[in-house]
């Protein structure tokens, strides 16, 4: 049995770091796509939703999200007028195009760590709204990340503002993304983890539409249609279904590596693709930030002397995985 248990275990660590790895592409792919930031990030979730809905209709209730089956399995009214998808593909659909276009004015590498923060976003929202106060170690992991995120911009002070505009549009991703976090781990309480993943998609897909119209909308090449299938697979698909996988089968503080992994892959890819490179004042700066994004989880994990029931109904937000990009 315990040798049954290892096995799965060591499975799900190979899923975990190969679904980092998808995500982590996906800056490169967002760089290199023939269409704009937006409507790349149309074609990612229209190319994705036949696979998420093959997801949705194969996967068992309970399966595959790490949950146990909800009490009382909701109907298909029910199903259409919970809000929570909708509001979900909103957050989504900020989170992508905001993302998208500061990949466009930044380096990879930054973009994706700064929106790697939302971890830290989530429990700041958690105390300015529901009075969860956090510990003193979260605090200090706060003045840490602010620390690091100063480290990474300063070699840009002085060169323009497209890049620290870029800087900023990753910070405002990782605040979309919390949002997005807090109502999907709300959502998977009641559905499974390939539904939720389809119907927020639609969402998105469909909020996204409008305004991906007024920038280039098809690609020129068949390498162009190539990428854009690439990131609707890797990313979208992939990168989603390995890690909600994994997360399903490891302890929830795995989740950080998935996160290390995908900031490192999106820094070597943009390094071995474009030859971007970063200053090592920057590189610093990054570990800082992973440091205290570490130190917020550990904070989070520690035992609180407040009553559990009083923080139960967010627990599924800090076991979800943090900026695995999609």
């Amino acid at each position: 049995m315990q040798k049954q248990r290892n096995q799965a275990e060591f499975l799900a660590l190979i899923a975990l770091f190969s679904g980092a790895l998808c995500t982590g592409a996906a800056g490169l792919l967002v760089r290199l796509s023939e269409t704009g930031p937006v409507a790349t990030a149309f074609w990612r979730g229209l190319l994705a939703l036949p696979l998420l809905a093959l997801w949705a209709v194969l996967e068992r209730p309970g399966a595959g999200n790490g949950l146990a089956p909800p009490s009382g399995s909701p109907g298909v009214l029910s199903r259409l007028r919970d809000a929570r998808f909708f509001w979900a593909g909103v957050c989504f659909a900020g989170d992508l195009a905001l993302w998208h276009w500061s990949l466009l004015l930044t380096s990879i590498a930054a973009s994706t760590l700064e929106a790697n923060l939302a971890p830290l976003v989530v429990t700041v929202i958690a105390w300015l709204a529901w009075g969860e106060r956090p510990r003193p170690r979260f605090l200090l992991a706060i003045g840490l990340a602010l620390a690091g995120v100063v480290l990474i911009v300063t070699p840009k002070i002085g060169h323009g503002g497209s890049s620290l505009l870029g800087d900023a549009l990753g910070l405002g991703t990782a605040c979309f993304y919390a949002a997005y976090l807090i109502v999907i781990a709300r959502l998977r309480e009641r559905y499974r983890t390939g539904l939720v993943l389809f119907r927020t998609t639609i969402v998105f897909t469909v909020l996204l539409l409008p305004l991906a119209l007024t920038q280039k909308f098809l690609p020129d090449t068949l390498a162009g249609w190539a990428i854009l299938a690439g990131c609707a697979v890797a990313a979208q698909f992939l990168g989603q279904g390995l890690i909600a996988y994994a997360l399903a089968h490891l302890p929830a503080t795995f989740g950080s590596v998935g996160l290390y992994v995908t900031s490192i892959a999106a820094a070597v890819c943009a390094r071995i693709v474009l030859d971007e490179r970063l200053t090592p004042v920057q590189i610093v700066g990054g570990c800082v930030v992973l440091a205290a994004i570490a130190l917020a989880r550990s904070a989070r994990a520690s035992p609180e002397p407040a009553p559990a029931a009083a923080h139960a109904p967010r627990a599924a937000v800090h076991s979800s995985p943090a900026r695995e990009r999609e």
